[in-house]
């Protein structure tokens, strides 16, 4: 069947691509951005949960649990909508920032546990091993336990970071110009919708499967270092 006849208009379709990928620069600035911020966020919080002090674990559990177990959606709506009510001078911040902070937040309660897993699935033993030959816990730790858990952490970590520039799709919610709300507005204005959408989510497949392919050739190379 001829996708013209189905009211495809292939030009346009094409034509989108230059337009759209103008704002690809906005979607990998959040998805970055929120990486990075949620990254050191993580290692905080996986720090202090190891150094098991009861009041503070149960906090820090809480805040795990409730931005794992709530959708991203919601978690901008309270954030954008909800918290400027209580305290209005938050209504003056960025939406973009918002958007950063809050995937940040997100992205940090799934850190957190990956990193402390991969720490936790080092053998011991070569911990205490150093220190019975003078290592401090530090110098043991920089060493021998955190390049063996880097290692084991890149795949969870990469896909965490392909989750947040999925995610950046529904920042356009807060009014953030990313490419899902380019084609939104585009899809709106000339009834385009199929051209516009599938556009869109080429340009997330492509990013995807280049991201992928880079953690992949990381993860092999640093696994040849072991």
């Amino acid at each position: 069947m001829n996708l013209l006849n189905l009211n495809f208009n292939l030009e346009y379709f094409f034509s989108r691509f230059s337009v759209i990928g103008k704002f690809l620069p906005v979607t990998l600035g959040i998805a970055i951005f929120s990486m990075l911020i949620g990254l050191l966020i993580a290692l905080v919080i996986a720090f202090l949960l190891d150094l098991k002090i009861t009041g503070l674990n149960k906090i820090l559990r809480t805040y795990i649990s409730f931005f794992r177990g709530t959708p991203l959606m919601v978690q901008l709506f309270i954030f954008y909508f909800g918290f400027p009510q209580v305290f209005p001078r938050l209504a003056q911040i960025p939406t973009y920032i918002i958007a950063v902070y809050v995937m940040s937040i997100n992205g940090s309660a799934y850190m957190s546990e990956t990193i402390r897993a991969s720490i936790n699935s080092v053998d011991k033993i070569q911990l205490e091993s150093a220190l019975s030959i003078g290592m401090t816990k530090y110098q043991a730790m920089k060493r021998i336990i955190l390049p063996q858990a880097a290692r084991i952490a890149i795949p969870p970590l990469g896909n965490t970071f392909i989750s947040l520039v999925q995610g950046t799709a529904i920042t356009f919610l807060l009014g953030v110009k990313e490419i899902m709300a380019v084609a939104k507005i585009s899809a709106s204005s000339t009834y385009k919708f199929l051209e516009n959408y599938l556009v869109v989510g080429i340009i997330y497949w492509i990013i995807t499967l280049v991201f992928t392919n880079l953690l992949n050739r990381l993860e092999t190379k640093m696994n040849k270092a072991y």
